[in-house]
């Protein structure tokens, strides 16, 4: 095992860019696949009339579902830039939608070690990625931050080659590896001037249920509540790609220190995403989505649970935005630290 006092510096990495060279084309049954491992039952993202009845070309991908081309995008630099730990936790995750992504999309994925920070003797790590179309307009940014965990931080030693012995290998979601970024002799930057956010995007006025004059500060919203098995969490690791073992091996879960199998902090933004299109209307209404974990949910031999709520905290009547602070609480415990959406309305 590695300790971070022998890991590479990686805080001189911060910056170290680079574009996939593959496309990922945005498929209508993943679209649904996907849709099904969050429980999002949204019409827009399992039927086509439904989609354009809303102004869509194809079926709409959930807000959360641009997390399968990036863990696959992100793959080199956690391999071979971002190196000299054991496991990652996520702590944070941001989503920026600039325009709904939809069946049939091609998009271009962009990775950037945006920043690291030490904090209490641990580093939190942040990535980001960057999602274009053809057109080469913007669609969708998203920040995700980790903590680098080591032996030092109480990891069992022998869960390295547990881990390894339970892993699916040989999955790839990009055809090629970034091999252009592999150089450790100088790190690469992000190109000036390389973004450009979807003018169509901004343009766009979603097809709410509700007015922007229906919505009053304090309203709140309807509860939700989500129950989640361990199929449900083996399910997604396989639509997603995101096979970490914490989330389906009691074993692995338990050399990891965990009480249990945990649910995938993506599972329970990806509920939260469900929670505020059922809301709105439209899953194209959300611009921003921010979710801070303070801790996990527990889905053990009988299943776990995650109930929401939310308010409207602010409302901004010149972009017709409100946003909404959203609870997530599993036996009790919130599991969202601090999560808020902002929506705009028609």
């Amino acid at each position: 095992m590695t300790s971070v006092a022998e890991a590479p510096d990686i805080a001189s990495k911060v910056g170290h860019y680079y574009r996939v060279d593959d496309v990922y084309e945005v498929g209508r049954e993943k679209v649904r696949e996907y849709a099904r491992a969050v429980q999002d039952f949204h019409p827009a993202h399992w039927e086509d009339e439904a989609a354009a009845a809303l102004g869509y070309q194809g079926l709409v991908a959930p807000l959360t579902f641009v997390s399968i081309p990036a863990m696959a995008a992100n793959r080199h630099l956690f391999e071979s830039v971002v190196v000299g730990y054991d496991m990652f936790v996520q702590t944070e995750q941001v989503f920026e939608q600039h325009k709904p992504i939809v069946a049939g999309d091609r998009l271009t994925v962009d990775v950037e070690l945006s920043s690291v920070r030490r904090i209490a003797g641990k580093d939190l790590i942040t990535v980001t990625n960057t999602f274009a179309d053809e057109s080469g307009e913007t669609v969708h940014i998203m920040h995700t931050t980790v903590v680098g965990i080591t032996g030092d931080d109480g990891v069992d030693p022998e869960i390295t080659r547990a881990v390894e012995n339970v892993m699916v290998h040989g999955v790839k979601v990009f055809s090629q590896d970034k091999d252009a970024a592999a150089s450790d002799v100088e790190t690469p930057r992000r190109p000036e001037g390389d973004i450009h956010l979807s003018a169509a995007g901004a343009a766009r006025v979603p097809s709410t249920t509700l007015a922007f004059e229906d919505l009053s500060v304090g309203d709140e919203l309807p509860l939700r509540d989500a129950r989640l098995s361990r199929g449900d969490l083996v399910n997604y690791a396989g639509v997603s790609g995101d096979s970490n073992p914490i989330h389906w091996d009691e074993r692995i879960a338990q050399l990891a220190g965990l009480p249990d199998i945990i649910a995938h902090g993506m599972v329970t933004m990806g509920l939260g995403a469900g929670f505020l299109s059922a809301w709105s209307g439209d899953p194209g209404a959300v611009t921003r989505y921010g979710v801070r974990l303070s801790n996990y949910t527990i889905v053990g031999r009988e299943g776990g649970q995650v109930e929401y709520t939310g308010r409207v905290k602010s409302l901004d009547p010149v972009t017709r935005t409100a946003v909404i602070a959203v609870v997530a609480k599993s036996a009790g415990r919130k599991i969202f630290g601090l999560a808020t959406a902002d929506l705009r309305f028609r």
